[in-house]
């Protein structure tokens, strides 16, 4: 009984697929997916598109975060700063910038003779772009003072400097270094996600902005048109926590509608298209993973495109959409590695096709078009990916004054790439959160990015996982498209799941540090894969619409009662390990409390 209970909730998601795919028709000969047209046009599809987009859109910019923030940063090397003040604080707030080292924090009452304040503060690579708070020892003194902030060692960036007195209040104060001081009003009452980096942010926010500043990025590990395309949000909003989840949070909305045009593509009509753009809009790891300023999101976002482009190639031969699929290959890549999985993927259907087409028409006929083709494919899958890629190392070469297309230039790119692959090869390290490719397919290990615990058993924090309407009912769905694809020979469904496989396969030979995130690009292909089990609903079943229109609305209400454990918001912490937390594998409470 006590096991029943502790996987009461996956039971009841377990037996509420069993009831959703009981409205499949036989398989083995029923109406396979067609994109037959519906009534009512493009102006109805344009209502929708726009209708969840904008729905969409705006829950994922709702509490994004802060959009003011401190904008001055001075680089404190070897530098100090003083700073009078009418009595001795009780407490100090500083926002870090970019770098790393530390400060030594004493204070004076004559501003000769310095004693220690406060243990020394050090600016990690963890510490950027953040909010941090440091109380200070009552002392015997009172009355006018001067605290002196000391660069000890290294190359730390500092944002502003707040004295605060020990009721909270924000004391006066005169500086020796104005930049330091000119955004007072900004102070929030402590850290949190609203005003200050998390998880990799860390990482990724501040490589963004070293790339605005022609600084040398400390994150290299990738490649950097993720980090130029956070830039613009920044340039947007300015170096806020708003404005560097910006772009991220944008894609993760252009994928909607993308998203719509592929079902629609892929099955026709209006109602699939629909309900599988509703099941992503309401998957859990896309809303958290496109809100969070990380780079996946745009890879992501270039992986659906690219297959997109590439499937209205093979169903309509349109060389421009071949040209795009091509195109966003090498904005992904450029991105991203995980694009490369893709591009390969692309590679074995764009084979499959040609073999496919000698093998009912002949050499004879074939081969000329088969030149051409391929010849198009050099193009824009080699030689414009490859200058778009080459091209993104522009912020690299503008920190080391170099120029493109010059040696330098060059060797620096080359050098990148030894070092990303090294890097990623050859990691070593272990996390509490670590997980591997046959976890995420059963969402048994979520990764958790924040925490934090309210003083009456209140819980905030953010996780990272498939909606497990998605997770479980898309896994179910792979299976479908294995029979199709070999049973009935059904090109769709071959097309979905090399997809699928592509990017999931890599891992499976990876044994490095992983983590849920990873299965993000394999989320989509899900989704797709739904859409082919809506529309075999479809063309098979009268009341089809009750099944598929249930597991959209599921799906909906799924991710409406875990909204807080993906959005920061406060949840009484009993009742999220009783409710929101299915499998004893996942993030417990108590383990932080």
């Amino acid at each position: 009984m006590t096991l029943i209970l502790d996987y009461a909730f996956p039971i009841a998601a377990a037996m509420l697929l069993v009831v959703f795919y009981a409205g499949l028709p036989a398989l083995q000969n029923c109406r396979l997916p067609s994109a037959s047209p519906e009534r009512g046009g493009r102006g109805l599809d344009a209502l929708w598109i726009l209708l969840l987009t904008c729905l969409y859109a705006a829950a994922a910019f709702h509490d994004l975060g802060d959009t003011d923030g401190p904008q001055s940063f001075v680089p404190m090397a070897g530098e100090s700063a003083v700073f009078s003040l009418e009595e001795r604080p009780a407490e100090i707030m500083l926002y870090t910038g970019v770098g790393m080292g530390g400060y030594r924090i004493e204070v004076s009452e004559n501003g000769t003779d310095y004693d220690s304040l406060t243990e020394d503060f050090n600016q990690d690579h963890v510490a950027v772009l953040k909010w941090h708070s440091l109380p200070v020892e009552a002392g015997e003194e009172s009355g006018p003072c001067f605290v002196r902030i000391a660069c000890s060692y290294g190359d730390p960036w500092l944002g502003e400097v707040v004295f605060r007195d020990k009721d909270g209040v924000r004391l006066d104060m005169g500086s020796s270094v104005h930049a330091l001081a000119d955004e007072q009003r900004l102070v929030p009452n402590a850290y949190s996600i609203d005003n200050s980096t998390y998880f990799d942010e860390i990482y990724h926010a501040r490589t963004a902005w070293e790339h605005l500043n022609g600084i040398w990025p400390y994150e290299i590990s990738h490649p950097p048109l993720g980090k130029i395309l956070m830039g613009i949000g920044i340039r947007l909003f300015g170096m806020t926590p708003f404005g560097w989840r910006f772009s991220g949070t944008l894609c993760g909305v252009l994928m909607l509608p993308v998203m719509y045009l592929f079902l629609k593509k892929l099955f026709g009509g209006r109602a699939v298209p629909v309900l599988g753009t509703i099941v992503l809009a309401s998957d859990f790891m896309h809303f958290v993973q496109t809100r969070i300023a990380t780079i996946d999101s745009y890879g992501v976002f270039f992986i659906l495109l690219m297959y997109y482009f590439l499937y209205i190639w093979l169903a309509e031969d349109r060389l421009w959409a071949l040209a795009l699929s091509g195109v966003s290959f090498g904005l992904g890549a450029a991105s991203k590695w995980i694009c490369l999985y893709a591009g390969a993927g692309l590679g074995v259907l764009w084979a499959l096709h040609w073999v496919r087409r000698f093998a009912l028409a002949g050499e004879e006929k074939v081969f000329p078009q088969f030149a051409k083709n391929a010849a198009l494919c050099v193009l824009f899958f080699v030689l414009v990916p490859g200058t778009i890629y080459y091209l993104s190392y522009l912020p690299y070469g503008a920190a080391q004054h170099v120029r493109p297309f010059t040696r330098e230039y060059t060797d620096l790119v080359w050098s990148n790439q030894v070092y990303m692959f090294t890097y990623h090869s050859q990691l070593v390290a272990t996390h509490p959160y670590a997980s591997r490719w046959y976890e995420w397919m059963l969402n048994i290990r979520p990764i958790l990015y924040y925490m934090e615990s309210g003083p009456y058993g209140e819980r905030i924090r953010i996780s990272a996982f498939l909606n497990p309407a998605l997770c479980w009912g898309g896994l179910l769905a792979l299976f479908v498209l294995l029979y199709t694809a070999i049973g009935r020979r059904d090109g769709k469904a071959g097309f979905l799941l090399l997809g699928f496989l592509a990017q999931l396969l890599p891992w499976v030979f990876i044994d490095r540090l992983t983590f849920a995130y990873h299965y993000f690009p394999c989320s989509v292909f899900l989704v797709l894969a739904l859409g082919y089990v809506f529309s075999l609903m479809r063309d098979g079943r009268r009341r089809w619409l009750w099944y598929a229109g249930g597991f959209a609305l599921g799906s909906v209400v799924l991710f409406g009662l875990f909204y807080p454990e993906l959005s920061a918001h406060m949840v009484d912490a009993a009742f999220a390990d009783r409710v929101l937390r299915w499998l004893p594998t996942w993030p417990l409470v108590r383990l932080f409390l």
